[in-house]
């Protein structure tokens, strides 16, 4: 089955699976090697990580396809990839839409901000007309070559029109194509748990660690009828932490062992990159 019909299957389930996102290979490699079920290409992450800037319209369309690209050579399983506002009108949407498809992409998500966008849970959002982001979604749903390819469109009105707004335009999106919907930064509890009621196609709900959002268990978002739980930038937020554990230690003790547990050994970091099977490829080409 390709990764494309296997996001189909988990998302059709409607059982809250848990999607991590990430960064950058390395960490999509982690993600996939605990044995999680699929990837979301985060663009938050990305420009975190790669320009060390906050998530407010800094990421291009080039930066996310490469990433997409490098992931998709990196791992087996399905990627859901972040394309924020399409990077443009509907005829940027259509671009996008064949450069991440061909770059690996299995589901692309597109949101209804007007750019330069922000993240869901920063203040000073704006959405655009209704009209115009399910032109866009139109766009995005004409564009794939492969039937396969899940389009997701993300509404962030709730901030801005009220959650009654955000489900209209979400029924909207689905209307126009969308096969997934993703209502952004609903801040009740009661929100949550309507929405699965209210909307006819799967869902994912957005656990923002530190967001405006209300954290629930995955198993709990599964019951309700979400298809994913996404935890767009855990890796991210962990990551950070423990560099920040392991530098303060070499910089106030001088030096860091492998056995102080900050660290990942050399001999993981050397598997997780795959070095044994590069090893027997020299070995058989030389």
């Amino acid at each position: 089955m390709s990764t494309r019909k296997q996001l189909k299957a988990l998302i059709e389930a409607r059982r809250g699976v848990i999607v991590p996102g990430a960064f950058n290979a390395l960490s999509a490699k982690v993600v996939e090697g605990l044995g999680f079920e699929a990837i979301y290409v985060t663009g938050a992450g990305v420009t975190n990580m790669w320009f060390g800037m906050p998530d407010q319209g800094f990421m291009g369309l080039h930066e996310i396809a490469e990433h997409t690209a490098r992931i998709r050579d990196a791992v087996q399983v399905p990627l859901l990839v972040d394309a924020d506002t399409g990077f443009g009108n509907a005829l940027n949407v259509r671009h996008t839409v064949r450069t991440l498809e061909r770059a690996g992409a299995d589901c692309i998500q597109f949101e209804d901000q007007v750019a330069p966008k922000r993240c869901g849970h920063f203040d000073g959002k704006a959405v655009i007309s209704t009209e115009e982001a399910v032109s866009k979604i139109k766009a995005a749903v004409d564009a794939r070559h492969d039937a396969d390819l899940l389009v997701m469109a993300r509404t962030d009105a709730a901030a801005t029109q009220g959650f009654e707004a955000a489900v209209e335009r979400a029924h909207k999106f689905a209307e126009a194509g969308a096969d997934i919907l993703f209502v952004e930064a609903v801040t009740k509890a009661e929100e949550v748990r309507a929405l699965p009621s209210r909307l006819p196609k799967p869902q994912l709900m957005n656990m923002v660690i530190g967001g405006r959002t209300p954290i629930f268990n995955a198993e709990q978002l599964g019951g309700l009828g979400f298809g994913i739980v996404l935890y767009a930038n855990a890796a991210l937020q962990g990551a950070v932490a423990g560099m920040q554990k392991a530098l303060t230690v070499l910089r106030d003790e001088k030096e860091v062992q492998e056995s102080s547990g900050l660290v990942t050994p050399f001999a993981e970091r050397q598997r997780l990159v795959g070095k044994p099977e590069w090893d027997a490829l020299e070995k058989r080409y030389t």
